[in-house]
């Protein structure tokens, strides 16, 4: 299962006997029109009929494998197909179809609960399939429970969503093949470490979270990490959400004279910070998570506020055009779409090259939809996915990039 060799081309002499009479004429001279002709060779030249013989039979055994061959490889695809998750599953298995496809390769779905149910039943349903590899996991359960199996095997697993470390961890000691295009619990907090570190240098600055489990460990790895450089935030304080206005909180960070500010919070809060901010001309540049791509129905962004967040790849330059390729078959290239595409197409790529796929997929750089990918030796994504966005006319966009309206 494991060793893997796409499109594999026969040699070309044996391809040609088994397809066409004429082209073993060409090569061997050998008459096919009568037995007279056929003894006379064989008594001047035996060993050469040796050679056809068996070439016969490597040809005919080339045509007993062509089937296989012409199919291409197939690609387990784990997603949920009901209940409130099935619409990123259809996510999922829209781009891993589309990718599949323009590689002559297949997928067979398999549907993923995303709850205690979800045992090893997957991990016989993608080994039943004879899949080379699959993709999806949106869920810790599924994934957890099939990886022992699919490890086995030799059948590598990308999820998609699953951001578990202690998962990671315990696949990397158990050598489980499995590798994530997620991004990883740590990498957020790294890229806006790199972000503050480079920006904000000599600006004195704050970090406020909302209280919340994960903005407070986001801001509190944020700040050790700045702190082990020798950048001390001026200001650092526990806010209270979901208020309709915040001007004490800009009113107190103005006075403690930070001009620029990092929020663990969510989109409203920040909304309403910046909004209040600029109400009591206080010249804060705001900077928060990944929590500021949230829907926010009620109170506007205000241009300028920065995100640490995973762009959307369908505005990029590798995701454009296989973006608007989909939107002609009535595919949106939004949330999931353009990563499953991206891992199937990495996998279909590993494939070519032959041998142990787990191996060639870990040493591998591959270019997709959501941009060049690899992994390192601990199975995350190389490069962190996550980059510096800014609100500009009703959108996230990369920082420095100009929105496709002007």
């Amino acid at each position: 299962m494991a060793k893997v060799k796409k499109n594999v081309s026969p040699d070309v002499e044996f391809s040609c006997l088994v397809r066409d009479k004429r082209s073993i004429a060409s090569i061997f001279p050998f008459d096919l029109k009568g037995p007279d002709r056929t003894k006379g060779i064989i008594a001047t030249d035996g060993l050469r009929m040796k050679t056809v013989f068996l070439a016969s039979l490597f040809g005919s055994a080339l045509l007993a494998v062509s089937p296989a061959l012409a199919a291409g490889l197939t690609f387990a695809v784990v997603a949920p197909d009901a209940g409130p998750l099935a619409i990123l599953g259809q996510q999922v298995r829209d781009g891993a179809r589309v990718a599949a496809e323009a590689n002559g390769d297949t997928i067979v779905e398999i549907p993923e609960g995303c709850d205690e149910k979800d045992d090893d039943g997957i991990a016989k349903a993608i080994l039943s399939a004879n899949a080379v590899a699959a993709v999806g996991f949106l869920c810790t359960e599924g994934l957890s429970a099939a990886l022992p199996a699919l490890a086995e095997a030799k059948v590598p697993a990308i999820t998609l969503s699953v951001r578990s470390g202690i998962l990671m961890e315990d696949a990397l000691k158990k050598k489980w093949p499995l590798f994530r295009l997620a991004p990883g619990p740590k990498a957020e907090a790294d890229k806006a470490v790199e972000v503050i570190t480079r920006d904000w240098k000599s600006e004195p600055f704050a970090l406020i979270d909302d209280g919340t489990i994960h903005a407070r460990e986001l801001v509190e790895a944020i700040r050790l990490r700045l702190e082990e450089v020798g950048m001390k935030a001026a200001f650092v304080d526990t806010y209270r959400p979901a208020q309709e206005q915040q001007l004490t909180l800009v009113r107190r960070l103005a006075k403690t004279g930070v001009t620029h500010v990092f929020v663990g919070g969510d989109r409203t809060d920040v909304a309403v910070i910046a909004r209040d901010a600029a109400a009591e001309k206080a010249p804060l540049a705001l900077l928060g998570g990944e929590a500021l791509l949230g829907a926010d129905p009620t109170v506007p962004m205000t241009d300028g506020v920065e995100a640490i967040a995973l762009p959307d790849y369908q505005s990029l330059p590798a995701g454009e055009p296989v973006a608007k390729a989909m939107l002609a078959r009535d595919i949106v290239a939004e949330g999931y779409v353009l990563p499953a595409h991206a891992a199937v197409t990495a996998l279909a790529a590993a494939a070519t090259e032959g041998g142990d796929l787990t191996e060639k997929l870990a040493a591998g750089r591959f270019d997709t939809a959501i941009g060049p990918l690899a992994f390192g030796t601990d199975h995350e994504l190389s490069a962190n996915p996550y980059q510096l966005l800014v609100w500009k006319d009703g959108a996230f966009v990369p920082a420095g990039a100009t929105p496709e309206s002007e």
